[in-house]
């Protein structure tokens, strides 16, 4: 029993993660209706940058913990911020009005661009980062192994309830989320009321390229080590759990990332984790099959 604490645990963590990337592309679907596949390597620069960005400030002498953390926390989302909103600029914009292969295609060249971009100005080889945070809470449960808790593991969960609690009220409650709204519902006739749509857009890309800044800052902090491929994967599962959550709900996007975090961490525990990405795709494929808008997914309503 406390082998599957544990391991539950560890699902949450995972997922957590995987829920943070997975908004920023729930948001973009539902607004424009289309995939922002280079959304993955904004996360992967949102890492890069919180590790530069500890680097600079142990030069500069600050390492009271607390501090730096929310030093980095910040830069990250403001330089990665920056990121999301050049790459609806470039990629996007121009092509909004063309058939819907077209933006598709320029995301993927955004993606390769970003992986060779960061490969070049930061090298190959894998980044590490010193222990930030160390330490963790030992619970006793059933047996005669404890649950462990780390520090890094409770500040994840905290930081996702906190940001998806944050950007639910943003986009219920504020004139930003009901635009938001009217944009995702007809595009057109927002843009007649007086909605700056294009403004619209790309604060959404924004706010997804924050979020992607927190769980690269969460993932740095968590593993310790980075390279400019770990947004492909990443961005990949976190492309499943929206899908698996239903894509275009917020909820759904941090539901389907938490099951593909609790998927993978079961599988490595109880059966082999060479297989992990598999498990996570069959039951994937499993919903889709009996319920193809996913779990919190609603079907689109056809206007005429």
């Amino acid at each position: 029993m406390d082998y599957f604490l544990q391991q539950l645990v560890n699902g949450l963590t995972l997922g957590g993660i995987y829920g943070l990337i997975a908004i920023g592309y729930t948001m973009v679907y539902g607004i424009i209706g289309m995939i922002n596949f280079a959304h993955g390597e904004v996360y992967m620069i949102g890492a890069f940058i919180s590790l530069i960005a500890f680097s600079v400030l142990g030069m500069a002498g600050i390492t009271y913990v607390p501090l730096a953390l929310l030093m980095v926390l910040l830069i990250a989302m403001a330089f990665t911020a920056a990121y999301g909103w050049t790459i609806e600029r470039v990629a996007y914009r121009p092509l909004r009005g063309s058939f819907r292969l077209a933006p598709l295609i320029s995301a993927i060249g955004m993606s390769i661009f970003l992986q060779n971009y960061v490969q070049i100005v930061q090298g190959a080889r894998t980044k590490a980062l010193q222990p930030v945070i160390s330490g963790g809470i030992s619970i006793h449960g059933f047996g005669d192994n404890a649950v462990t808790i780390s520090y890094i593991q409770i500040l994840i969960v905290l930081t996702t309830v906190a940001a998806m609690t944050a950007f639910t009220l943003v986009i219920k409650q504020t004139p930003l989320g009901r635009a938001q709204r009217a944009c995702e519902q007809d595009m057109k006739m927002a843009s007649l009321l007086g909605i700056d749509v294009n403004r619209t857009v790309a604060l959404t890309f924004v706010m997804g390229a924050a979020l992607a800044a927190v769980a690269g800052l969460m993932v740095t902090l968590y593993y310790g080590v980075i390279d400019f491929f770990i947004g492909f994967l990443a961005g990949l599962k976190a492309f499943t759990a929206a899908v698996l959550g239903g894509i275009g709900s917020l909820p759904g996007a941090m539901l389907g990332g938490l099951l593909l975090g609790l998927i993978e961490a079961f599988w490595s525990g109880y059966f082999s984790a060479e297989y992990k990405d598999v498990a996570a795709f069959s039951i994937l494929v499993a919903v889709l099959i009996f319920r193809p808008t996913g779990l919190l997914g609603q079907p689109e309503v056809e206007k005429v």
